[in-house]
């Protein structure tokens, strides 16, 4: 993917130390980019770091660092500064979910997700993005979900906060786009990784049916792929394209009867 008559271009990821974050350094890794790996474990990113050298030749930066606080935008942004490093691909990938009720969870465990999933992805936006404008180039995604055209979950701020980052891909687009830096909303459904684990319904998702299900590796590479060609919204697979259109199409009232009537974590 890279032009021969360039330098080796670098791809920022976060929560690049597994599941569609390692995906994506692997992908990109293999197409001719170095990459900066970004998450809280700093000994999987070392051998994450270490894999990507030694199977594709590309440089591999690590950066420990919690998105949950908030100076840590800031923070990646200085340590990419002062080892001149450019960033022409930001992939804000980190993220979770809360099992609990909005209101059996205290306040400080949402305030952390609001602050992982839509404060610090905006924060990382604004911060290399200018970089990108001005440089003329430039590829952002964000990963949202098919949960932004679903029923929401009762309460859940999970379908909330990757709505919010669905919608906000689309703005910054049409402010970038112009300067030759493209934003992708990356909507993948069901996917293989760790991310059921942590939020404790691996045991339910597992009974659902496999052709459901995509692998972290080929989300990566459709995304790439999409942000690439301009597509500001790409949801992963025949099958959740189909469904999310049709979810996207249905009246409020009728999504919260569906959503009064539905949990798929009760299966």
């Amino acid at each position: 993917m890279q032009n021969i008559d360039e330098n080796p271009k670098t791809a920022l990821i976060t929560g690049a130390s597994a599941g569609i974050g390692l995906a994506f350094a692997r992908e990109f890794a293999e197409q001719g980019f170095d990459v900066v790996l970004v998450a809280r474990r700093e000994e999987k990113l070392n051998e994450v770091a270490a894999e990507i050298k030694a199977q594709y030749g590309a440089m591999a930066y690590v950066i420990v660092g919690d998105l949950a606080d908030p100076s840590t935008p800031q923070a990646i942004f200085n340590t990419i500064k002062n080892k001149n490093i450019t960033i022409d691909v930001l992939v804000n990938n980190a993220g979770y979910s809360i099992d609990e009720s909005f209101l059996d969870t205290d306040w400080e465990i949402h305030a952390n997700f609001i602050q992982v999933l839509s404060t610090s992805l905006a924060h990382m936006c604004h911060l290399f993005a200018a970089g990108m404008k001005e440089r003329n180039y430039g590829r952002i995604i964000n990963i949202s979900s098919i949960a932004a055209f679903s029923p929401q979950l009762s309460g859940s701020l999970y379908g909330a906060a990757k709505s919010f980052v669905l919608d906000f891909t689309q703005a910054i687009d049409l402010e970038l786009k112009p300067h030759n830096v493209f934003c992708t909303a990356l909507c993948p459904g069901f996917t293989y990784s760790e991310f059921h684990d942590a939020m404790g319904v691996r045991e339910a998702v597992n009974r659902l049916p496999k052709f459901l299900w995509m692998d972290a590796q080929t989300v990566a590479k459709e995304g790439i792929r999409a942000v690439m060609e301009g597509k500001t919204v790409y949801i992963n697979g025949l099958l959740n394209q189909g469904v999310s259109q049709v979810l996207a199409a249905l009246p409020v009232r009728v999504k919260q009867f569906i959503s009064e009537k539905q949990s798929i974590f009760e299966l």
